[in-house]
């Protein structure tokens, strides 16, 4: 059996385990029951209907949180050229674009948060699906990390602001950060309605009924908060 700390007994009696908590209510409850000394990431936790081995039942896709997540972003970009050129004056904090690259990362190297690529460096990034893919770290077309020398300005600059991937697992579950416990109730609802709005729009065709079935959220250390899932997913990004 797992102990628990003092501080996580005292935040669990804040929360009504059979209680299905309003947007509001909820929001307000995870910033008081963050367990740590330092400040926590919130998180949304999505149990879906949708079944994973299914390839019209898969759901995964991008989406800009309005408040930002609190927390620097580190991004490298896979360039060469004058796409190296426009990757390091937009920001990217690592622009790979020769063998030696490849090789470091192929050895192991994945200090970085976020893999973005332009098209005519897939040919070499692919090869490193065996120790990206497990991360989430392998550029995709699907999520908007694969694209054109004059897109990395926008791409690497929403990114860095806040642009967080969304999928679903094998467990059929999708986790997402959607800020800091320091972040006002205001600017986690913000975020929290825009991640709701993205899954909404992204809705398995094959998807029946009410497709999502329980919705949590959670602190970095903390208990979880149900919230009702057809109130959160009626709720309009700003």
């Amino acid at each position: 059996m797992t102990k628990v700390g003092k501080k996580y007994v005292e935040a669990a009696a804040k929360v009504d385990r059979q209680n299905i908590y309003n947007v509001a209510e909820a929001i307000s409850l995870v910033k008081q029951v963050s367990c740590t000394k330092f400040d926590g990431t919130v998180e949304v936790h999505l149990r879906t209907s949708l079944d994973p081995r299914r390839a019209d039942q898969t759901m995964r896709g991008v989406v800009r949180m309005p408040n930002g997540l609190g927390k620097s972003v580190r991004v490298v970009v896979f360039a060469a050229g004058e796409a190296a050129q426009i990757a390091r004056e937009a920001g990217a904090d690592y622009v790979i674009s020769d063998a030696e690259g490849i090789k470091r990362i192929t050895d192991g190297w994945t200090d970085f948060d976020v893999a973005i690529a332009v098209p005519d460096m897939m040919r070499h990034v692919g090869r490193l699906g065996r120790v990206l893919g497990p991360r989430g770290l392998m550029p995709t077309p699907k999520t908007g990390t694969v694209v054109p020398a004059e897109d990395l300005p926008r791409v690497i600059d929403e990114t860095k602001s806040g642009r967080v991937e969304y999928r679903l697992d094998r467990s059929a579950n999708i986790h997402c950060p959607i800020g800091k416990v320091s972040f006002t109730d205001e600017q986690l609802l913000g975020n929290f309605s825009a991640l709701m709005s993205a899954i909404r729009r992204a809705r398995p065709s094959a998807a029946k009924g009410n497709f999502i079935r329980r919705v949590t959220l959670a602190p970095t250390m903390g208990p979880g908060i149900k919230v009702d899932p057809s109130e959160a997913l009626e709720l309009e990004s700003a």
